[in-house]
């Protein structure tokens, strides 16, 4: 049903989550219910999904659920604010991928799909500040590629350069 999963990114996402927070959890996965919320599930997660609310607009939405843990995989690159979302989420870990900004690729932007781009396509040091200024704590992180096969300067240089950044955190102590 699903032959063209980005299996790499799905296998490298799932290890680092099972990493840091082990099954059983429950997760609020931010963005529609998506196949790898299946995967979470197959895993033993249980998983609750936002609506395709717009996250710019009603950041509080996450504050509707009960969870163990925030996930965001490839999210906070479509908000125009990241930040108030962040500052939003009541539970004390989150893991998150981003894309990374590759130099040598302009952002992502769907020809026909006026929501699905990227507002923001994040140097891994500009993402771990947003977090920081957003409360969290970073206590780890990943970077992958994603190769493409296809022949060309720029699918070589994928085999190479990091394209994905995951990263666990946690709320910092406001008290």
């Amino acid at each position: 049903m699903y032959a063209k999963l980005p299996k790499k990114r799905y296998d490298n996402t799932l290890k680092f989550l099972q990493k840091h927070i082990p099954a059983p959890a429950i997760i609020l996965d931010l963005g529609v219910r998506n196949p790898f919320s299946e995967i979470m599930e197959k895993n033993g997660y249980t998983v609750y999904n936002t609506n395709g609310e717009d996250l710019d607009v009603l950041p509080q939405i996450v504050k509707k659920y009960e969870v163990d843990v925030v996930t965001a995989f490839e999210i906070f690159e479509h908000l125009v604010a990241p930040f108030n979302v962040l500052r939003e989420i009541e539970t004390t870990k989150i893991i998150t991928t981003i894309p990374l900004k590759l130099w040598f690729a302009n952002a992502y932007r769907s020809k026909s799909d006026m929501w699905d781009r990227h507002y923001h396509e994040f140097e891994d040091w500009q993402y771990d500040w947003l977090l920081e200024k957003s409360g969290w704590n970073t206590i780890d992180s990943e970077k992958w590629t994603s190769p493409v096969n296809k022949i060309g300067i720029r699918p070589l240089l994928r085999k190479f350069t990091p394209r994905y950044y995951a990263v666990y955190a946690e709320k910092k102590n406001l008290g």
